[in-house]
């Protein structure tokens, strides 16, 4: 008989979303009529930028003449689309990054999760506790580690705790790691790294041969001018990091799909022999194996991200997003909550009420709020007690939920 990769059954419970969606979906069925506002998970809300609809639009008609009708595209992603990347995202912020290195790709998420089928199962990986459970819950399923234990941590997998205590920023390990997944912006905390900070790892991952995976998917956010975009800011980093990058958060494409990895042409890693290999090299021949690229209607979307228009409309689509974030700070700081992130960050990290756990803090909400978040633990045992709350939504909901919370909730 066919037998499967039983990996999987290592995986301790249903992945987050879906069983807030579950746990929704049955509320909803005894309870019809209720309005409920989620901002639970980081979807966007508000129109794609007309920037970019008329740039798509524009494409649709050249896939309807044979002139200019395209096929297959290069996996990588067309050289116009990395050209204005490169240029805009990396070079205007003096980070040395050639177009060549950008894969143009279908969603960050995708890209953290399959960067580990490069890398052998005996590399040690480093998380952060609480995290994006993406990259613990592929970590599992490619095999990198062993079972969980009763706190959910699995056993192979270094958790790096952050909390209050420590500004949800991680302090270096002790021992050596060989892959790290950092995410700045935060998510789920919403904090931020500085220059100094992100220059301890590098210093780290080059003095241990080690490799950092860092997760850009809200730099768009950062307003503050001291802080980095990118990791390769950091001096040295081009030598030790990865970074993934999203068009979901800045300019909406959560429902069209379009991202991409950065893998510098100088980046190596050790094959058995002891010899080593440009990681760019096996990167680029994944995704060949594995991926058709993005479509050239959504790629000529993306770039319109990049013209003067479509930068000013992006521009004001995550301002809006990051005024949301205030509104909910302040309002629930207002309500006697202990309240983190929401600044430079569209995600506002929250204490649970009443030493409520995040599951009943989750469940209390929805049926007296009516208002769907995110349960800390969902993101790692360090996350119990905490909850998480997007920014993204209208600005009707936002305030219709925190007037909510407010009536229902005084800490």
């Amino acid at each position: 008989m066919t037998t499967i990769n039983e990996n999987y059954l290592k995986l301790k419970s249903g992945y987050l979303f879906p069983e807030i969606a579950r746990r929704v979906k049955t509320f909803v069925e005894v309870n019809p009529d209720t309005n409920i506002i989620k901002l639970g998970i980081g979807d966007v809300t508000e129109p794609l930028p007309e920037a970019c609809r008329t740039a798509m639009i524009k494409a649709v008609e050249d896939m309807g003449e044979r002139a200019t009708f395209r096929g297959y595209g290069p996996e990588q992603g067309y050289g116009w689309l990395r050209e204005k990347i490169a240029a805009n995202d990396f070079q205007s912020r003096n980070c040395d990054i050639d177009a060549s290195e950008i894969f143009v790709s279908d969603g960050a998420k995708c890209d953290t999760g399959n960067i580990l089928d490069i890398f052998d199962k005996n590399n040690k990986i480093a998380v952060t506790d609480p995290v994006y459970p993406v990259y613990v819950d592929t970590s599992v399923m490619a095999g990198y580690t062993g079972k969980a234990n009763d706190k959910g941590e699995y056993d192979g997998l270094v958790y790096l705790s952050i909390s209050a205590e420590n500004n949800f920023i991680a302090d270096i390990p002790s021992q050596k790691v060989d892959l790290i997944y950092l995410c700045f912006p935060n998510n789920p905390t919403g904090a931020t790294a500085t220059k100094d900070y992100l220059k301890t790892w590098v210093e780290y991952a080059k003095a241990k041969g080690s490799i950092i995976f860092f997760d850009a998917a809200y730099e768009a956010f950062i307003t503050d001018d001291s802080l980095p975009h990118s990791i390769y800011e950091i001096e040295g980093a081009k030598d030790c990091a990865i970074e993934f990058r999203s068009f979901s958060k800045n300019a909406g494409f959560t429902g069209t799909r379009c991202a991409l990895t950065v893998v510098p042409k100088t980046l190596t890693a050790k094959v058995s022999d002891g010899s080593e290999i440009e990681l760019w090299k096996l990167w680029s021949r994944h995704q060949c194996t594995k991926f058709n690229g993005v479509s050239y209607i959504v790629q000529r979307g993306a770039e319109a991200v990049y013209s003067d228009t479509g930068k000013a409309q992006v521009k004001k689509l995550v301002s809006f997003y990051l005024e949301n974030a205030q509104i909910i700070c302040n309002q629930l700081k207002k309500a006697g909550f202990k309240v983190y992130g929401g600044v430079n960050s569209p995600y506002i990290w929250v204490k649970t009420p009443y030493n409520l756990s995040s599951w009943d803090f989750f469940d209390q909400l929805l049926q007296t709020a009516h208002v769907v978040g995110t349960p800390g633990s969902g993101f790692g045992a360090a996350g119990e007690g905490y909850f998480r709350i997007s920014a993204f939504n209208s600005r009707e909901n936002i305030e219709e939920a925190m007037k909510r919370i407010k009536t229902q909730f005084s800490v």
